[in-house]
């Protein structure tokens, strides 16, 4: 059991009013709640670069661990990855019209290969004489200089499907960044697959979105709604756009992975076309998908609390930490030697653990930190607890019970258990949590959710009662669309998909702006 005096010690997490260590609660300003969490839990940093953010080990071992579960995902549907160019000739882009209008306000452009020293005689500059014949763009997406690869590739039928993925970085010149959620250069993944039919490439499409929707769900235990983007809201050269939509705490949405059918756009672009089983040329189909670390704003704006980072289990890249409690050395001597024996029996279990072995930092202090850094599970371990074969198990989080007493919820959140238990409960208590952050992000979701069906209902859910995710019937034009958009700053967020319609929201209906027959309702809500 923990030393009293020790916790005692330990600076106050509440001072300055805070409830963590600099953290600003959400409910006094949501928006800097984030970026304190971003800071203080030690993900990312702005960088020197405007617009462009440092991923901090924190940070980026939460990426590595979401890299690791979609690749298993992606070579599992059968997927290989590959890595092409991060500079795009100019003429590519070109080379598919709306592909290039949707992209051409964003791009970073490369016009010189060298520098010389500059002629005032301080520092440097571009040297005229260095002008690239033909300007490079630094890859904001891949399709381009993908597609100019698989022209040489693809010549038969017999060379299809081509199912590539590729883990890069890209540049998106954003004016108003937020870390992960909008910076100029951002981490992702993005498939680019080519097929021989659109009945393959279309199946493709739906099966990259239910891979999303399973690693949303099942691994960063946030609920998705699956559905098609409006024509108004496609990928830049798609046919079609699927997304999954995540709900935040603060009932905004926010788009957490995409999967484009591009029919045969880009084939027709680069001239990729293929022999069929019959002899003929044909043009190929295509497809392209991808998620971001704009996952990591939504894992934390989805579950964490105003004491700092809540993470998934399965997404921490340190799910146990061990700290040692003790005042002179011989207790430091035998309270290490345990912490070595159960660290060794929980990483025989596969699970990451830490040891903070850090001398002048006070328990309660250590205890504070990794709440504040989202650590699933602390085992606090000191002399009594050697005496008497337990262990003290505390939780970063539990789900709260109506009517439950602050006591009630400690003991549930603290326990002290024999040590053979306590080693056998851990993985069982993390698969737990797992679920209950999940269930805890559905019942949110659920309760911000409503069907809505007149212009009326809609005004007060956004401006009078915080707004969330609107069921409505849709059946505008795009214009009518930006008209909705601009006057109540909201989005369509996509047209979900068969079976996941909230009670009342079945059946056909009037357009809630124009008022003519729709068919089905679609999610509109605030976004990030």
């Amino acid at each position: 059991m923990a030393y009293q005096e020790n916790i005692n010690q330990a600076a106050n997490p509440k001072a300055g009013g805070k409830e963590g260590r600099g953290i600003t609660p959400r409910a006094e300003d949501y928006s800097r709640w984030y970026l304190d969490i971003v800071k203080e839990a030690e993900l990312a940093d702005h960088s020197a670069v405007r617009g462009c953010m440092v991923i901090r080990p924190n940070g980026y071992s939460i990426w590595e661990k979401m890299q690791r579960e979609l690749d298993n995902r992606f070579k599992a549907t059968g997927h290989v990855n590959a890595y092409f160019p991060i500079f795009i000739p100019v003429s590519f882009l070109s080379k598919e019209a709306e592909h290039v209008e949707g992209f051409a306000k964003e791009c970073a452009v490369v016009t010189h290969y060298r520098l010389r020293r500059a002629e005032a005689g301080k520092g440097v500059e571009p040297d005229p004489a260095s002008i690239l014949e033909e300007p490079l763009i630094v890859r904001p997406t891949s399709e381009t200089i993908i597609w100019s690869a698989y022209k040489e590739w693809i010549h038969s039928y017999r060379d299809l499907p081509i199912l590539i993925n590729q883990w890069a970085n890209v540049v998106r010149w954003e004016m108003r960044t937020r870390l992960f959620l909008r910076t100029a250069e951002f981490l992702w993944q993005e498939g680019h697959t080519a097929h021989a039919t659109e009945e393959e490439a279309r199946a493709e499409t739906y099966r990259m979105l239910e891979v999303y929707r399973d690693f949303s769900e099942n691994v960063m235990a946030m609920p998705v709604i699956r559905g098609a983007k409006t024509a108004a809201e496609r990928f830049a050269g798609a046919v079609e756009s699927l997304s999954i939509e995540a709900m935040m705490q603060d009932g905004k949405a926010l788009q957490a992975g995409t999967s484009h059918y591009l029919g045969q756009n880009f084939a027709r672009a680069f001239d990729v076309t293929f022999q069929n089983s019959q002899g003929l040329r044909e043009l190929v189909y295509a497809t392209s998908w991808g998620v971001s670390t704009r996952l990591i704003g939504a894992l934390i704006m989805t579950h964490s609390d105003d004491a700092g980072l809540i993470l998934p289990p399965k997404l921490a890249g340190t799910q146990v930490v061990i700290v040692p409690i003790y005042k002179n050395d011989d207790e430091k001597a035998k309270v290490y030697a345990e912490i070595d024996r159960v660290a060794q029996e929980l990483q025989a279990q596969e699970l990451t653990v830490h040891v903070d072995r850090r001398e002048g930092v006070l328990p309660g202090a250590k205890f504070y930190e990794w709440e504040l850094k989202g650590i699933p599970l602390r085992i606090e371990i000191g002399p009594k607890d050697l005496e008497k074969g337990s262990l003290c198990l505390a939780r970063r989080f539990v789900l709260e019970i109506l009517g439950e007493t602050e006591k009630a919820m400690r003991a549930r959140k603290k326990m002290f258990l024999p040590r053979a238990e306590a080693l056998a409960k851990i993985k069982p208590i993390l698969a737990e949590m797992q679920q209950q952050l999940f269930d805890r992000a559905l019942q949110f979701r659920n309760q911000r959710s409503r069907v809505i069906n007149s212009l009326e209902e809609y005004e007060k859910f956004f401006k009078e009662e915080g707004g969330g995710f609107a069921w409505v019937h849709w059946a505008g034009a795009a214009d009518e669309e930006e008209l909705m958009a601009k006057k109540y700053q909201t989005s369509i967020r996509n047209i979900p998909l068969d079976g996941q319609a909230p009670a009342g929201a079945e059946g056909a209906g009037p357009c809630i702006l124009t008022g003519r027959p729709s068919t089905q309702r679609v999610v509109m809500a605030e976004s990030y």
